[in-house]
């Protein structure tokens, strides 16, 4: 069996402009969904651990979807990387960070983005090596003033901006040059989603490039 190669994090957040923040109520919808992402040029999925159906569906699109790098959104602690993992994550995305999440995400080989939201987050992710970081909330913790701030003293830091943005803002943060991609739920609407109108998610993903200039 053929051995998946170790993703490091700036990788996950180079692959698109937008990773998708996913929630899933129905296991049948995750692998549908998940190759309408691809098929727009989205593989980078973040299925959030927020429903009790999470990580099945992870499982299902570790198995089928093969294009697709599934990784595990809303990880708050050292088990939840680790179910993560055994479900097939590639990758986890935390909502703040804590020492016992980040090594059980470099345990389980996991690239980790851990969400921080002031200096003294960031100082404590750099510690313990860590330089590709969630920015969350975004929009409530200060937007892309507050990136633009960050870019003098955390020069070697790129971020990944979630909470709040959306196809009208994500292109100001992109420009910016310590924002790696954004995260954001609008390439999944709840209602494409219930309504299987996997074409329509797929429009999305394929126009979410363009939000990056050059």
């Amino acid at each position: 069996m053929a051995v998946t190669p170790t993703l490091t994090a700036l990788q996950v957040m180079q692959d698109a402009p937008v990773i998708p923040v996913i929630v899933l109520q129905d296991v049948a919808h995750a692998v549908p969904l998940a190759r309408a992402l691809v098929a727009g040029g989205v593989r980078m999925l973040e299925v959030t651990l927020r429903t009790p159906v999470a990580l099945a569906c992870m499982e299902a699109i570790a198995r089928d979807v093969p294009e697709a790098v599934v990784g595990a959104g809303t990880v708050r602690s050292a088990a939840d990387a680790q179910a993560a993992a055994m479900a097939g994550a590639r990758f986890a995305v935390s909502p703040g960070y804590t020492s016992a999440i980040g090594q059980a995400c470099r345990d389980a080989e996991l690239p980790l983005l851990p969400g921080v939201a002031t200096g003294s987050e960031i100082l404590m992710c750099q510690e313990d090596g860590y330089t590709e970081l969630k920015f969350f909330p975004a929009l409530q913790a200060g937007g892309s003033a507050m990136l633009k701030a960050w870019g003098g003293p955390f020069v070697e830091t790129r971020f990944c901006p979630t909470g709040g943005i959306s196809p009208g803002n994500a292109a100001e943060f992109l420009a910016l040059p310590n924002v790696a991609c954004v995260g954001g739920s609008w390439l999944v609407p709840g209602d494409a989603l219930a309504g299987g109108d996997w074409a329509r998610i797929t429009a999305l993903a394929r126009a979410s490039h363009a939000l990056r200039a050059g």
